[in-house]
């Protein structure tokens, strides 16, 4: 398990720069909110967490369903993280980078026990 926490954090870790640099790229040069940016980077992100955990961190076949299982997984990971996203932009002065930051990291685990127990139960 110690090793699949390592590669978890590795593609979450690629997944996390996809997503912040969406949404930077979306708030800089197209002047979107931060808030529906991230729902851009998120579906951006989406495909690397998915791909990236299915074939290295937990090394599993394909298999009817995991895609599905694991946008459910994401979709509410990622309701926290809108949600908490909205809160430090509106409560603090943290800058977006660094909230949105804050917020993936804080979320990522739910990722890793929803990834383990229901989306990839059948790696070995």
């Amino acid at each position: 398990m110690i090793s699949q926490l390592v590669r978890f954090g590795c593609v979450g870790g690629v997944a996390a720069a996809v997503h912040l640099a969406v949404v930077a790229l979306l708030v800089m040069l197209l002047a979107m909110s931060p808030l529906l940016a991230n729902v851009a980077g998120f579906g951006v992100a989406f495909q690397v967490t998915y791909f990236g955990h299915r074939q290295w961190t937990f090394r599993v076949a394909k298999r009817n369903g995991d895609y599905r299982r694991m946008l459910v997984v994401s979709l509410a990971a990622f309701a926290l993280n809108e949600l908490m996203y909205a809160v430090l932009l509106q409560t603090t002065s943290l800058d977006y980078r660094l909230a949105l930051g804050l917020v993936l990291v804080a979320v990522a685990g739910l990722t890793f026990i929803g990834s383990r127990v229901w989306v990839f139960t059948h790696a070995s």
